[in-house]
C-alpha cells in the first residue's frame, strides 16, 4: 500500500517538557511511554500501546478495567475525568496509596 507510514505503535514527536524515560508524555491528544531521557524540545520515541507501570494520584483506589486519565499538571495517572485525558484502563487494583499503578495504553486518544 502506497500511502502506509508506520504502525504508530512507537511514534517520534519533539517533548513538550522534559521527560525521562519511562514516564508518560501528552502531546496535544497524543499520550505514550517515553523510551528515552530528552530535554524539552527534543525527539522521542513515546510507546503508545501497551501496559505499564506508570506514577499515579497516591491518594485514589483503582479497580481493574477503571478508566484512568492523564494528569498533565501532575504528570500522573488519575481516577478524575474532568480536565484531564483519557489515556486507557488499570490492569491491576491499586490502593490508596500507592505511588503507581499498572495501565494499558488505549493506544488513540
Amino acid at each position: 500500500m502506497k500511502n502506509f507510514i508506520q504502525p504508530g505503535k512507537t511514534v517520534t514527536v519533539a517533548a513538550p517538557y522534559d521527560v525521562v524515560s519511562g514516564a508518560g508524555c501528552l502531546v496535544g491528544a497524543l499520550f505514550g511511554v517515553a523510551s528515552t531521557t530528552v530535554a524539552s524540545g527534543a525527539d522521542v520515541d513515546l510507546c503508545t500501546e501497551g501496559v505499564y507501570t506508570l506514577a499515579k494520584n497516591s491518594a485514589e483506589a483503582w479497580t481493574v478495567g477503571a478508566k484512568v486519565y492523564w494528569d498533565n499538571t501532575n504528570k500522573v495517572v488519575t481516577a478524575t475525568a474532568t480536565g484531564n485525558t483519557l489515556i486507557g484502563c488499570a490492569m491491576a487494583a491499586a490502593a490508596n496509596p500507592s505511588a503507581t499503578g499498572n495501565v494499558r495504553l488505549n493506544g488513540t486518544v
